[in-house]
């Protein structure tokens, strides 16, 4: 058992394999990039609108369609009044103030793991952002239960409780409304996928290294 432990531990402490960190520079550029688009995009299409009002969710804001007729996110809160919904303001939403930093320190620490780490780190960083991604999922989709349970109960049109879609196409009294993943949500899932290829590629040199190591100490004695 002691010596199975001390197996482990060493193969902790293997430094991770060349192309592990070339996967690890690939993770950081696309983690980055959740700053160039969009996490979620959501569109409402009725008879009244049959050209779709469209808002996109960002990492740090809010944004809707604008054109010269309309304000797509301002034509939607004043849907969502009427039926006694909150309107979707940037500063009632704290995500907007910390995932920035979060995005940005997981950066940080992919940088550490790519410039000085062991298979320790990667295992860290790895499971670290499995967190991030599967709360951020989590917290996304109790905002939407949020806004959607919690009517004023003197709105003008009385609907029953319901929440908006997470994913996919869904019909909540006379609007069709899509959710669908933006850019920057795919390109976190792709940082995502490259860190945990980079930990198995480490894990299979490190073990493999291990392993010949003993074969030679055995062979030796």
């Amino acid at each position: 058992m002691a010596k199975k432990l001390t197996a482990y531990q060493h193969l902790l402490e293997e430094p991770i394999a060349p192309w592990a960190r070339v996967l690890l520079v690939a993770a950081m550029v696309a983690i980055l990039a959740v700053f160039t688009g969009p996490l979620w995009t959501m569109s409402f299409r009725s008879n009244q609108y049959p050209d779709p009002l469209k808002m996109a969710i960002h990492i740090d804001h809010i944004e809707g369609q604008k054109t010269e007729m309309r304000d797509d996110l301002r034509e939607i809160n004043s849907l969502n009044h009427y039926i006694g919904m909150r309107p979707l303001l940037e500063s009632d939403i704290s995500e907007f103030l910390w995932m920035p930093f979060v995005v940005g320190f997981f950066a940080l620490i992919v940088l550490r793991a790519l410039v000085f780490g062991t298979v320790r780190d990667l295992i860290d960083v790895t499971v670290l952002f499995t967190y991030f991604g599967l709360f951020s999922m989590w917290d996304f989709y109790h905002r939407l239960y949020a806004y959607g349970h919690n009517l004023a109960p003197e709105a003008a049109i009385t609907v029953e409780p319901f929440t908006p879609p997470f994913f996919g196409r869904v019909k909540i009294a006379n609007f069709w409304i899509e959710s669908f993943p933006g850019g920057g949500s795919y390109a976190l899932a792709l940082g995502g996928a490259l860190l945990l290829a980079a930990l198995l590629l480490a894990l299979r040199r490190a073990w493999t290294e291990q392993h010949a190591a003993s074969a030679t100490a055995a062979a030796a004695g």
